[in-house]
């Protein structure tokens, strides 16, 4: 079952849970869709939450990637990178952990 949550009027995030469990650790898929705005009608795809590592608690957000070869060795590349400010990424994976949240939350509620 997916969710979304509208973070603004020109944005909202859409969670869909990974209910089989793999891989481990990946908790759920995310979308952003846009609806005002040069991008209206269109989503970024490629987002997914997962546990963080080593059992901390707490969640990572991962953005779309591409992956390539050089010399048979696999690599990848982030296709959402930012232009100066490296911290740029924060806020909308902020968000997508915000929304993440919510939908634990809703679906706390109703099991």
């Amino acid at each position: 079952m997916a969710t979304t949550r509208t973070t603004t009027s020109k944005l909202t995030v859409k969670i869909t849970p990974n209910d089989k469990g793999n891989p481990p650790g990946k908790l759920a898929e995310a979308e952003v869709h846009f609806s005002e705005g040069t991008f209206d009608g269109l989503k970024l795809v490629g987002f997914s939450v997962w546990e963080r590592r080593g059992g901390g608690g707490g969640r990572n957000v991962t953005f779309p990637a591409r992956s390539y070869a050089i010399n048979g060795e696999r690599r990848s590349y982030a296709l959402l990178r930012p232009i100066t400010d490296v911290t740029a990424q924060n806020k909308l994976r902020d968000l997508i952990l915000e929304a993440f949240q919510e939908y634990e939350e809703r679906a706390a509620i109703t099991s």
